[in-house]
């Protein structure tokens, strides 16, 4: 049953005057209203029957602070039982009693397992602070992706067919009673077997054995769990990504993967997603997915968050890996600008040998040889490419002839691909200053994702699951943006200080800076500009 909040201040409170006026929590309580959590959450909660359950706002308040200072379920807790600043960001008073940690776990899984609750909070807040004037109404905005190591080691495929045969035959004989006489127990020892693929398949074979046993000696509808582990196993094995070491490397998270930061350096675990304003450094949506995801797949997914915060974007920036038709024609649509490096895989022309004029469609070579036809041609793989045909006659007489045709071929023919010429545009673009100093814009991201890594626990999963890494990662999102919001209001705070002496004197009274919110403080600015004639400065 979700219970209605008391409001009321008990005499303890007064210790919250020792809080500094520009405490981090102090300065989110006083100027972001999470009161909407209440609302937004009260479907998933009974009204009338049941316990009186914590509300909503407390939990996620909690979760955050979990998040901004990397505490287990158990510390923070603890914490909040202790600090003063915590009491005060929760809303409660000091002797009012706290959560069991345990809730913590059961709130997470029953009332955010979705996730899509800390987009639209996300969200909210961002809305929040852009109509107060915190946040800025227009800003760029980047992309990119972070990996987060797995809470568990990875293992090769045949360590992972013997702890899944060990667990079978121990939930066979805790649901059973017994493991069956007829089937196998003895585990072959695949490290005697020195060459790596003849223990796999070795190992493959005894566990298909055994969950064919398990299913035709025991009764698999009255034992559930055993039932469960039978259709985990062969579901395992049916991936022909497994035996490549390319799928399943843990019993405990089955959907972590490998996946590489670079070349040469694998990572076992989950990579998230995240895009952000550039002006203020806050991070709009986030999406989390398995270590083999590709940057860029749920770019369309991001950006429509994003817009939810009716941020106007006038620029979008990117690495390598999103330079990618559907990417760049999205933002084409926004009427942005994108400042994203050409990709090698994508584009590849030698500049040096080859220009294009888009105006005419025509190719122009080093030795001013140019295209005189084109054909468009689609593969037996489905890929479509553009053959380009220079005149035959400049061809066959050119100084370049034997580095630039190979073959008893008279005429060059320019084999590109689809997109290429739209891609020569942009490569062009990239070229110029200008394109240079603004890419600089996109080192914010790199500094976002060291900060979430580095202090807010997102260099390694807490929990298992691709669910549970997806809650880390929005709760961290969270967890920095609301970090942010505090760091521009304490700046902004300190900036109007100077203006606050001028409108006191004016009126003859005396007023405390530091009692006074910033949302107050930009009205009273607002009316001395009014009185002294300058209105809109």
């Amino acid at each position: 049953m979700l219970k209605e909040k008391d409001n009321q201040l008990s005499i303890y409170s007064i210790l919250y005057d020792k809080i500094p006026e520009n405490h981090t929590l102090k300065l989110l309580r006083d100027e972001v209203d999470f009161s909407f959590i209440n609302k937004m959450l009260e479907k998933t909660y009974c009204k009338e029957y049941g316990r009186p359950a914590k509300e909503p706002e407390l939990m996620v308040k909690i979760l955050v602070l979990q998040k901004l200072y990397d505490l287990s379920d158990e510390k923070v807790i603890e914490n909040c039982s202790l600090n003063l600043a915590y009491m005060y960001f929760l809303g409660i008073n000091p002797e009012d009693d706290l959560p069991h940690p345990s809730l913590l776990a059961k709130f997470r899984k029953s009332r955010l397992e979705g996730n899509l609750t800390i987009d639209e909070i996300i969200i909210e807040i961002i809305n929040q602070c852009i109509e107060k004037g915190i946040l800025q109404k227009v800003s760029g905005i980047t992309i990119d992706s972070t990996h987060t190591e797995a809470n568990t080691k990875k293992y090769r495929p045949e360590r992972v067919m013997k702890q899944l045969a060990k667990k079978i035959f121990k939930t066979v004989k805790e649901e059973n009673g017994e493991i069956p006489s007829e089937i196998n127990q003895e585990i072959p020892d695949y490290k005697e077997i020195e060459n790596h693929d003849e223990a796999r398949k070795t190992m493959k074979s005894y566990l298909e054995e055994t969950v064919s046993k398990v299913e035709e000696l025991v009764e698999l509808e009255k034992a559930p769990e055993t039932k469960a582990l039978v259709n985990n196993a062969k579901e395992i094995l049916a991936d022909p990504k497994f035996m490549e070491q390319k799928g399943v490397r843990s019993i405990v998270d089955q959907e972590a993967r490998i996946g590489y930061k670079s070349k040469n350096d694998p990572f076992f675990g989950y990579k998230t997603e995240f895009m952000m304003t550039t002006e203020d450094r806050m991070i709009t949506a986030v999406h989390t997915g398995n270590g083999a995801y590709v940057d860029g797949t749920k770019f369309d997914e991001l950006l429509e968050l994003t817009k939810k915060t009716r941020i106007k974007i006038p620029e979008v920036y990117g690495d390598k890996a999103y330079f990618k038709k559907p990417i760049l024609d999205k933002i084409s649509e926004l009427k942005a600008k994108a400042y994203i490096p050409v990709s090698e895989a994508a584009y590849r022309i030698d500049e040096e040998r080859f220009s294009y004029n888009k105006d005419s469609d025509e190719w122009f070579c080093s030795q001013g040889n140019k295209t005189i036809k084109k054909k468009h041609y689609i593969r037996k793989c489905g890929k479509e490419t553009y053959n380009y045909y220079f005149d035959r006659e400049q061809c066959r007489n050119c100084p370049m002839r034997e580095v630039c045709i190979t073959g008893k071929t008279v005429g060059k023919v320019l084999g590109i691909g689809i997109n290429t010429p739209e891609f020569y545009e942009y490569s062009q673009q990239q070229k110029s200053e200008g394109f240079k100093e603004k890419y600089k814009k996109r080192a914010c991201q790199e500094g976002k994702n060291g900060e979430m890594k580095n202090f807010h626990g997102l260099d390694r999963a807490k929990w298992y699951g691709l669910k549970s890494m997806g809650l880390q990662a929005k709760l961290t999102a969270l967890a920095v943006n609301l970090k942010r919001i505090a760091a521009i209001l304490s700046s902004k705070k300190a900036n109007y200080s100077q203006t606050f002496v001028i409108f006191t004197n004016f009126y003859g009274k005396e007023y405390h800076l530091q009692k006074i919110s910033y949302t107050t403080q930009q009205i009273l600015h607002k009316k001395m500009a009014f009185f002294s004639g300058h209105l809109g400065e």
